[in-house]
């Protein structure tokens, strides 16, 4: 959408011939200078430019103030921009013995919710939540869905959850789902348990694991994994300097080695079941295909930045092909933290156990605010 020179206004002063173009990304409208009027020789002016910003169903009014110069203009100083705020929700690993158990007994929404989890499984998964041990906890057919419940059950006893966007890492991205509204709480948990069970199957049918590279340039991982022959991808971009490879043991291994010999700091084989977010994932991501297929879904709330692209979604289908991919592609987490702010996004709230989000987004950008309800 373009506009002309009357949204540039000031006491005394009225730039002709100037053109805007006025982006919208999901619910706010940001000003961009497409071309500006150049000043004779030496001339330096600054004007002051009021433009109406709209986000959702309040009105806000913002200052720019811009610089012109012989040859160029740019913004030297800005008040009141919206800022908007994102709820993210954390993936397997943030499991601890006693999650959850205080909102059990302190809110009855909540115990209500938990209850209804139980009855959902088939099993007391609060007794293993609340009282468990590590090697309890750390059961495929726990792990993912005791974080689920948290996280949900958390968000929706949250009096002021008024989210402008939603993200979750790996698993994280069903509970962001459920807290936007465009998944049930049954439907989503019963998904995430055959998540579980899916990749658990994946596991058994052929060994595999993960490694975290420390302190090498993504394109260099990215490198090294497409020249080994056996199956070894990238699986979590988690921040700059930090990503996580996939694929078979021995192509894992081969991997760690070549990166050590490229100058990462560490490339350390982690204690998991399989490899997570790479093709080993197949039969799993073919199997739950299935499932989120036959699952009833609703436009969300607010949008959802999904993992597998790092781009807001709120359009039904392309949530569910999204979730299809997620198994065996991989979690683009530094990318979806800097496309939310770069629309404008400041503020992070983690939603479930742990605070290794939280860790993650200031890693990312240190300019965000980040905090945690769990």
């Amino acid at each position: 959408m373009n506009h002309t020179s009357s949204i540039l206004k000031s006491k005394n002063y009225l730039v002709p011939k100037t053109r805007f173009e006025l982006v919208r990304p999901f619910g706010s409208y940001h000003l961009k200078v497409v071309r500006l009027p150049v000043s004779p020789p030496g001339q330096m002016k600054v004007i002051r430019c009021e433009f109406l910003v709209i986000s959702k169903c309040t009105k806000n009014k913002t200052f720019f103030y811009f610089r012109k110069d012989r040859n160029q203009t740019s913004i030297i100083n800005h008040k009141n921009i919206i800022k908007m705020k994102a709820y993210v929700f954390p993936g397997q690993g943030s499991q601890f013995s006693g999650m959850g158990k205080s909102l059990y007994e302190t809110n009855e929404t909540a115990k209500q919710l938990f209850e209804q989890a139980n009855d959902i499984l088939g099993f007391r998964i609060t007794d293993i939540m609340f009282g468990g041990t590590d090697e309890q906890l750390r059961q495929t057919n726990v792990t993912q869905p005791a974080i689920f419940i948290h996280s949900v059950v958390l968000a929706k006893t949250m009096s002021d959850f008024k989210p402008d966007a939603v993200a979750g890492h790996s698993l994280g991205e069903f509970s962001a789902l459920v807290a936007a509204g465009a998944l049930s709480f049954e439907d989503g948990l019963k998904l995430v348990a055959a998540r579980a069970n899916a990749m658990q199957k994946a596991c058994e049918l052929q060994p595999s694991t993960m490694a975290a590279v420390l302190n090498l340039a993504d394109d260099v991982v990215e490198k090294i994994c497409n020249e080994i022959e056996e199956t070894v991808v990238p699986a979590n971009y988690n921040c700059p300097g930090q990503l996580v490879i996939s694929g078979t043991i021995e192509g894992v291994n081969k991997a760690c080695e070549a990166m050590k010999a490229a100058g990462a700091k560490r490339a350390l084989v982690l204690p998991v079941g399989g490899a997570f977010h790479s093709p080993v994932m197949e039969p799993a991501r073919l199997e739950l295909k299935a499932a989120i297929e036959n699952t009833n879904f609703n436009s969300p709330i607010c949008p959802i930045y999904q993992n597998v692209d790092a781009q807001p979604h709120s359009n039904v289908d392309e949530i569910k092909q999204n979730l299809i991919s997620q198994l065996t592609a991989p979690v683009r987490w530094t990318q979806s933290v800097q496309n939310m702010v770069a629309n404008n996004i400041t503020e992070y709230v983690e939603v479930g156990p742990g605070k290794v989000l939280q860790g993650l987004v200031q890693k990312i950008n240190k300019e965000t605010i980040v905090s945690g309800v769990n």
